[in-house]
């Protein structure tokens, strides 16, 4: 991994490019509506992310949550990134025609983990430069693995946001492909394949959480929200429902 690692960079097989952005929003229950001024398409400008909650049963002491609720409905702001590595597609087809599937397998491997700490160095950055809400920050490198810091980056289709159609407003409002180079596939995959993309919250109380199953009932009222009909809610939720 060393040496492949050292060739990578020696070489510059691959190019990391990102973009992130933050909008002026507010909490609407269990929404988020954000206002982007950059919108030209006749519309207001605001752009509804519609979230989903926890439905299981706690003390009243451990509250259902949703990231929702890490927006002030007085007004506040929102974050979100974009990030992938690019330039693989012509090192894989050559490992594969040679079949070298070690070499084929590694390379994805770290451009995976080019993605992910390229994700880490940005949110960094939002937290002590363009956001600023945490200027004077400071972690060694296994405090940021340790998430001790504020502040959190859910990304659509993993658990506190399973819903991975959110995908497309997040791009967007970033205006991913233009900025990056990343697209969306009709499922929703992004390409690069080797990338993240996710929302930032900097309530100081924010924390990472599991939505889990998915009740009846807010399956109807995130159609709803979502403007979508009931099949194509059960769709994307497919994974929460069962």
């Amino acid at each position: 991994a060393d040496a492949m690692l050292e060739k990578i960079i020696s070489e510059k097989w691959l190019t990391a490019r990102g973009v992130a952005g933050l909008w002026p929003c507010v909490r609407e229950g269990d929404d988020v509506t954000v206002h982007d001024p950059s919108r030209a398409n006749g519309s207001s400008g605001e752009v509804r992310l519609p979230f989903l909650r926890q439905q299981v049963k706690k003390s009243r002491q451990r509250p259902n949550m949703c990231l929702a609720d890490f927006v002030s409905p007085e007004g506040d702001w929102i974050g979100g990134f974009a990030v992938g590595i690019h330039g693989i597609d012509p090192h894989v087809e050559r490992f594969q025609k040679d079949k070298d599937d070690y070499s084929d397998i590694l390379l994805k491997a770290l451009a995976d983990r080019f993605a992910e700490a390229f994700a880490e160095r940005l949110h960094q950055h939002v937290r002590t430069d363009l956001w600023g809400y945490a200027p004077d920050e400071q972690f060694t490198n296994e405090a940021l693995i340790k998430e001790q810091y504020r502040g959190i980056r859910p990304a659509p289709g993993y658990p506190a946001c399973p819903d991975h159609s959110l995908k497309p407003i997040l791009f967007d409002l970033l205006h991913a492909q233009k900025n990056v180079g990343l697209e969306l596939t009709e499922s929703f995959a992004m390409y690069p394949t080797a990338a993240v993309s996710g929302f930032y919250f900097a309530h100081p109380e924010s924390a990472y959480f599991g939505v889990a199953r998915v009740g009846e009932d807010q399956l109807e009222d995130y159609a709803a929200r979502r403007g979508v009909d009931r099949a194509t809610a059960e769709r994307w939720l497919r994974p929460n429902l069962d």
